[in-house]
């Protein structure tokens, strides 16, 4: 009430974005959901299936397609894959499109060669149930996250500042239109690159008590808006030459993974902030250039 009656200057009135901007913002947010859950029934029938039928594990190096779920459905034990008719597993991979034939080749060989894990009817009637459920709801999901892909890659490339965020080291498909809504389209609803960062939560905390100061994350901020700024900074680490030079000194200097990776996202930040100012898309070579002017040090990281 002090902060209201007193600083009403540090308030400003809040627009909300185009109705274009916030459905893309719901969509976003929720297809990161519907990928978690994803990881969660990929993670449930990894360990069902290693209780009795591990050598489906090996046969499908991703868990999280459609022929694996298809697979583990029509054959859900070992005993009924391997009475199946070789012309019969490969007429289900081309099905599916799988078209090397020395993969579907040897696939059918280790199937025929496998050895149970067990053949103990308590052990195997339970986890097949399981495994059954998991798999209805992970092909519905792989399944809605396509529709979600394309509603997403639809109704970002709509949008004007599309360009600018594309252009994004390591952001692609996924990332983009996060990032475009972390920012939205009001150029003047954070004063710099600091107040958002502190909004979103990349900026540190310090904190002092007489003579102890100590420094924390913040715990108060968006969380989805957190994580989108740094995923995008993990994901740069394999595009761009200084992120992963930048990258690569924190570690030097003893700091873990996620602080190195905390750390090159409050600066991608502020970079970024400035690009979408001016409407200007990202240009690593002008940015390399600008370092090199300024004697960075990490111009020498770059040149090892």
């Amino acid at each position: 009430l002090d902060l209201v009656s007193r600083h009403p200057e540090q308030f400003h009135p809040w627009e909300p974005e185009r109705p274009e901007v916030r459905a893309l913002a719901s969509l976003v947010e929720q297809c990161r959901t519907l990928v978690a859950d994803k990881v969660r029934y990929t993670n449930r029938l990894t360990a069902a299936l290693k209780q009795y039928y591990p050598q489906v594990l090996e046969w499908f190096e991703d868990k999280d397609t459609r022929v694996f779920c298809a697979f583990v459905e029509k054959w859900p034990n070992l005993a009924k894959v391997q009475r199946a008719r070789r012309d019969t597993l490969r007429t289900f991979f081309r099905a599916h499109s799988v078209r090397r034939p020395e993969l579907i080749e040897q696939r059918i060989e280790a199937i025929k060669a496998a050895v149970p894990l067990t053949i103990e009817p308590a052990v195997i009637e339970p986890q097949q149930l399981l495994v059954l459920s998991l798999i209805h709801r992970l092909a519905l999901t792989l399944g809605y996250l396509v529709t979600y892909d394309r509603q997403i890659e639809t109704r970002f490339k709509a949008l004007d500042d599309a360009p600018l965020f594309d252009a994004l080291p390591g952001a692609g498909q996924q990332l983009a239109p996060r990032l475009l809504v972390a920012f939205g389209e009001d150029r003047k609803r954070y004063e710099s690159a600091e107040s958002l960062c502190r909004y979103a939560g990349i900026a540190p905390v310090t904190e002092r008590s007489g003579n102890k100061q100590w420094v924390h994350w913040r715990y108060s901020c968006p969380r989805f808006l957190r994580q989108t700024f740094v995923e995008w900074a993990n994901e740069s680490i394999r595009f761009s030459f200084w992120a992963r030079a930048f990258y690569q000194v924190q570690r030097e200097r003893g700091k873990t993974h996620q602080m190195a990776v905390r750390a090159l996202a409050f600066k991608w930040v502020r970079i970024l902030y400035r690009c979408w100012q001016e409407r200007r898309p990202y240009d690593e070579t002008k940015y390399l250039m600008a370092l090199k002017a300024k004697g960075s040090p990490l111009v020498a990281e770059l040149a090892k």
